[in-house]
């Protein structure tokens, strides 16, 4: 008796362009029998007739982190066909956590209710073994995470013992399952990190056997192409491979500056390196508030940068800095997510609206909500352009991610007004860049959510509809899955999904999860 058959569906097994119609078999958690299953029989037998059969998606740059504890149903990702999630990007994860890194996580998780049980990657992904999400989950290293742990946030590059320790730090993550490092080179501490700490922290990896550096750049406007060399002179020297972040090309005054930037990336893939990008498909970035703020407003932890803005003079200075630098944007940034009650009403304001409201220049506005909420802010930003999207997209090395959290629309996730890739992302792919735009094949786009992302993080045995491999997979009408979360209204999950397996076991059926949680941690 096999568990599941899915009859006569379409099958794209990740790697090919074209589908094969056949029915598909799993038994336990693996993909037994592929072809004309007519004569057996099964404990669960899905219609396919019109839909298409494929690999579970896997989103190589999540956020979700210690969500996995706050809501294991995961359920907007499931929602999209997402089976397995990486996190620990953008240079932060959760763990290890000692002195400030273990001080601010603290506080970060106030408001879901969180204890923070654990300091290292091990003891963090026990308790995720423990609480049985939905989905697969892995993790990298964040370069911020283990910079905070040795030195806080103080400025200046890592030299000496403490390079060592930071260098020992990643060693043991790895060691522990951490499919490699990841940087953010925009946010405090990651951006006080030279060329060469971020080699030694990569090669680190690579001694462990995680030879893998996904990077945040340190510009993803003005100085674009700069930050793309800098990245793969870390992986030159480290001799690693590069993930370039949702790749991009932010404000209007750099759109374009796309097509030079994978055409060095190409480059350096013709020369041997190992390259790829992850991408999302909105033409909106979500990020923290006070990543405006100019390099020398940030050094020395949050409480110094609060007494800054405090400060008047200091205060008067920043708000001259940021008019200079943001003028005519502030309609284009979106409060998102705040850390106390006192400022929930404000989520989904516009900042020129909130300056309005409180009579004041959109930088005043800025510097005293920051101060309110003590830097806990989050915002939209609306820089790019869809045709540079489309541009990264359209690249073959380039895969998907998210670049958000999973969230639910009820329960403790449910904060805020979320970016609309919160609930939309990988079912936009094809509804807007596969059967609008024509960006890409479909085949082409169901390969880089799955076998490449497999690949590139050596998630062995998934990311591939072939028999042996776990039983992963999606099911849905090629021609109705579509997102339907918007910016105004993020919270609603996408159309025209049938059904997504986890492990041999249904999360979700005729549209709907099912309360299963057969996820599992996946280790380096």
């Amino acid at each position: 008796m096999l568990d599941i058959i899915i009859e006569g569906a379409s099958i794209f097994d990740g790697v090919r362009a074209e589908p094969t119609e056949t029915d598909l078999a799993v038994l336990d958690d693996r993909i037994v029998l592929i072809g004309d299953l007519a004569g057996r029989d099964a404990a669960r037998r899905l219609d396919g007739r019109g839909k298409a059969l494929t690999p579970g998606f896997i989103d190589v740059h999540s956020h979700t982190d210690e969500l996995w504890l706050v809501d294991p149903r995961c359920t907007g990702k499931i929602m999209q066909g997402v089976t397995t999630e990486i996190g620990g990007n953008c240079g932060s994860s959760v763990a290890p956590l000692r002195g400030l890194a273990l001080e601010y996580r603290r506080a970060d998780l106030q408001p879901y209710g969180l204890d923070v049980e654990w300091e290292t990657i091990d003891q963090f992904l026990t308790l995720v073994e423990r609480r049985r999400p939905a989905l697969n989950v892995a993790t990298l290293v964040g370069l911020g995470t283990t910079r905070r742990c040795v030195r806080g946030d103080e400025p200046g590059p890592l030299e000496g013992a403490e390079l060592e320790l930071e260098c020992a730090l990643v060693q043991e993550a790895v060691e522990q399952g951490a499919l490699g490092v990841s940087s953010g080179l925009i946010y405090v501490p990651s951006r006080f990190a030279d060329l060469a700490e971020l080699a030694a922290c990569a090669s680190a990896a690579r001694r462990s056997g995680a030879a893998r550096y996904a990077s945040h750049l340190r510009s993803e406007g003005d100085d674009l192409l700069g930050a793309v060399g800098e990245c793969l002179d870390v992986c030159k020297r480290a001799e690693v491979s590069a993930q370039f972040s949702h790749h991009k090309a932010a404000w209007k005054r750099n759109w374009g500056k796309v097509h030079r930037s994978l055409e060095r990336i190409a480059l350096a893939r013709a020369e041997g390196y190992v390259a790829h990008a992850d991408v999302y498909p909105y033409v909106a970035m979500w990020t923290d508030l006070d990543t405006l703020l100019p390099e020398d407003a940030v050094a020395g932890g949050r409480d110094a940068i609060l007494e800054r803005l405090r400060d008047p003079a200091t205060s008067a200075a920043l708000a001259l800095r940021l008019e200079l630098d943001h003028a005519g944007t502030w309609g284009d940034i979106q409060i998102t997510t705040l850390g106390t009650e006192r400022n929930a009403g404000l989520a989904g304001m516009r900042i020129d609206d909130l300056a309005r409201a409180w009579r004041l220049s959109p930088p005043r506005a800025v510097i005293r909500l920051l101060i309110e909420e003590r830097l806990a802010v989050q915002a939209i930003f609306f820089a790019m352009s869809e045709d540079d999207v489309a541009t990264v997209l359209s690249a073959q090395f380039t895969c998907i991610g998210s670049d958000a959290s999973a969230r639910a629309i009820d329960g403790p996730t449910a904060r805020g007004v979320p970016h609309p890739r919160t609930f939309g992302c990988f079912p936009r792919i094809f509804g807007r860049f596969v059967r609008g735009r024509h960006t890409l094949e479909f085949g082409e786009a169901v390969r880089r959510m799955t076998s490449l992302p497999a690949d590139i993080f050596g998630l062995s045995g998934r990311g591939r509809i072939r028999i042996g491999d776990f039983a992963d997979i999606v099911l849905f009408d090629p021609e109705q899955f579509v997102d339907r979360a918007t910016y105004d209204r993020p919270y609603a999950y996408p159309s025209g999904i049938d059904a997504v397996i986890v492990n041999g076991t249904a999360v979700l059926l005729d549209g709907k999860p099912t309360g299963e949680r057969p996820g599992r941690v996946l280790r380096s």
